[in-house]
């Protein structure tokens, strides 16, 4: 099982940037790592997401250019920075994972199939 913890969040202006952060309690090697992220009367929505290698990303099409999803698997974390930020993106962001096989990748960027594990989330506020 893992656990995710999301840091990082706060209040920023518009074109600033943010960095968050999810530190799993156990190793996220075999899993891919998304951040999604659910602003009030909204759905949740997938931001972005990675493979477990690292070699592969997915961004949503509002934050590419923007946004970059990263992680360091001996340190068991993954990591979101936010550049330019927008009032529309503020929300509360979660970190997800889901353990890694022949068709998770296409599964979840896809949005067939859900996340194994989510985090508490960390709140982004954007002023205009």
């Amino acid at each position: 099982q893992v656990q995710l913890a999301e840091s990082g969040g706060g209040l920023v202006q518009a074109g600033g940037s943010l960095r968050l952060s999810c530190a799993a309690s156990g190793r996220i090697r075999n899993y891919e790592m998304g951040w999604l992220r659910q602003a009030p009367g909204k759905e949740r929505e997938l931001v972005a997401a990675i493979n477990w290698s690292g070699g592969r990303t997915y961004y949503a099409d509002s934050v590419k250019g923007r946004f970059t999803i990263s992680r360091d698997n001996a340190k068991n974390t993954v990591y979101l920075q936010m550049n330019s930020l927008k009032v529309e993106d503020a929300a509360a962001y979660y970190c997800a994972a889901r353990r890694a096989d022949g068709s998770s990748w296409y599964l979840l960027t896809e949005r067939k199939a859900k996340w194994d594990y989510y985090g508490q989330g960390t709140q982004v506020t954007v002023s205009s």
